[in-house]
């Protein structure tokens, strides 16, 4: 079975598009999929990038990106409304997605959901709480294991492991190819992740 990495953090909107989309993407093509919560900030730091790059567009782009994320909403026919909290800090929301265990994919679902949809505070643990509870999972006790030490280091392993793949931003999709692993950048590559999961392989890839 091919294997199909979907690397994300939640304070990304495209991320949060890309993610309505990346299960469909991955049966029709009978990929196993993992997600792979990381900190973009940390990355964006880490590899000298802006830590918003969104902040850093002119006036006329960023006009335009606010525009083109609506009219991947429509495409895909999903809810969408930019969050009012933007940027959002998201280091406990990522160490709830690796603290679900096999409920990663829907905890993650609902947490994107909240902040790019219902426009929700993720560092509000109330909300958090909610979530964690509609998942079966006890809120209190795993809420305050996102300070265990273990758990940290796990998502700055993710986030370290992303860099040494080569991530310089999200959604970043890894397809994992006998000829050696493709990466592709932005909900718009969609397209390739599903040809590649098939066994296509670019030119230069």
């Amino acid at each position: 079975m091919t294997k199909l990495q979907f690397w994300y953090d939640f304070s990304s909107p495209w991320t949060y598009l890309a993610a309505t989309q990346i299960e469909v993407v991955a049966e029709r093509a009978g990929a196993e999929l993992a997600w792979r919560p990381f900190l973009l900030g940390a990355l964006f730091k880490q590899i000298g990038t802006h830590d918003v790059p969104l902040l850093q567009m002119s006036e006329a782009k960023r006009r335009y990106a606010a525009r083109d994320l609506h009219y991947w909403a429509s495409h895909w026919g999903v809810p969408f409304q930019f969050a009012t909290r933007f940027p959002m800090r998201t280091v406990t929301a990522l160490r709830l997605a690796l603290l679900a265990g096999d409920k990663i994919a829907p905890v993650s679902r609902d947490l994107f959901r909240a902040l790019w949809v219902d426009d929700r505070d993720l560092n509000d643990e109330a909300v958090l709480s909610e979530i964690l509870d509609a998942h079966g999972l006890d809120p209190k006790a795993t809420l305050a294991r996102t300070q265990d030490p273990e758990i940290k280091q796990q998502l700055i392993a993710n986030t370290t492991e992303a860099i040494e793949r080569g991530v310089f931003g999200a959604p970043t999709f890894i397809v994992e190819q006998a000829e050696g692993d493709l990466l592709f950048w932005g909900q718009d590559r969609l397209d390739f992740v599903e040809r590649a999961l098939g066994g296509w392989r670019p030119p230069h890839g």
